[in-house]
């Protein structure tokens, strides 16, 4: 009885130490459309080398979207302006064929939405981070947004690709 209290007390002790070394490292965030309506979502997960991205689009007009991740966590319909421009933190210009670099919030291909309006892509980006602190961070200052647009990435075009009208938009906060 008495090492039954003693492994419940340490446990009880432990449990909140382990709780608050671990932050999360997996974040979802909800699409939505400027009709409020679910537009899908994106998972930003920590891996050992890079965060890995799995976007899933539906109820979206059959095409290729271009996806990136803007600089402030705000999504205001109708336009989603308030997201502003692409997650830059080192200033560079569009595109991944862009040969002065490409900007961070940009990802490396578009998404097809088929007939079904459903559409899904997965990444590892080792130029964004999730810790709060790295100068790459997707989380710091509050956090950043993912906006779906109409059209394609035509990954060149500073300073959005020619990827038209803002779809859909959702919020990455540190407490997602």
């Amino acid at each position: 009885m008495r090492f039954t209290t003693v492994a419940l007390t340490l446990s009880l002790i432990a449990a909140p130490a382990l709780a608050l070394a671990a932050p999360a490292t997996t974040y979802k965030v909800a699409l939505k459309n400027a009709k409020g309506e679910d537009a899908g979502t994106v998972t930003f997960q920590q891996a050992k080398k890079g965060v890995k991205v799995k976007v899933q689009l539906k109820n979206l007009p059959v095409g290729e979207h271009a996806v990136h991740i803007h600089a402030k966590p705000l999504c205001e319909a109708p336009d989603f302006k308030t997201a502003a421009g692409h997650f830059n933190p080192e200033t560079k210009q569009h595109g991944f064929q862009n040969p002065m670099g490409h900007h961070d919030g940009d990802l490396p291909k578009n998404v097809m939405v088929g007939e079904g309006h459903l559409g899904e892509a997965s990444f590892t980006l080792n130029y964004i981070s999730l810790d709060p602190a790295a100068p790459n961070s997707i989380l710091a200052n509050g956090g950043t947004s993912v906006v779906v647009h109409e059209k394609a990435d035509d990954m060149k075009t500073d300073p959005t690709g020619n990827a038209g009208n803002r779809l859909a938009c959702g919020v990455l906060t540190p407490g997602n």
